[in-house]
């Protein structure tokens, strides 16, 4: 992995959330959420910036990923250690929760009654 600097320090901030309701989707203001973030430079120049929901401490190695899939060199060794396997579990949770979903799915028909 080549030398880095840390461009912004980790650091954790607030976010307004909003959301949309009724029928014209008028905005309104859900809340706060917890963002973390973070920024690099690789010595070889590219530059990564990590940003995440919550407070947890890997925003650093998101900038660090970032950064590296930039480089020719570090590129691919990313996409395989790293992105195929989140790919992989989040498809995989994907489909877990699909299929929990499937199975109580209830399936309504219409009567249609004659009359007499």
């Amino acid at each position: 992995m080549p030398v880095y600097e840390n461009l912004r320090e980790p650091e954790n901030g607030l976010v307004m959330v909003r959301g949309r309701i009724g029928g014209d989707g008028a905005p309104f203001n859900l809340g706060e959420a917890t963002v973390s973030r973070a920024a690099v430079r690789l010595s070889t120049g590219e530059l990564g910036f990590g940003y995440t929901l919550g407070a947890i401490g890997r925003r650093r190695m998101i900038a660090l990923c970032d950064a590296l899939v930039q480089s020719d060199e570090f590129a691919g060794a990313v996409e395989s250690q790293v992105i195929a396997p989140l790919r992989t579990r989040m498809i995989s949770e994907r489909n877990r929760t699909a299929a929990e979903t499937a199975a109580t799915r209830v399936d309504f028909y219409t009567l249609v009654r004659g009359e007499g």
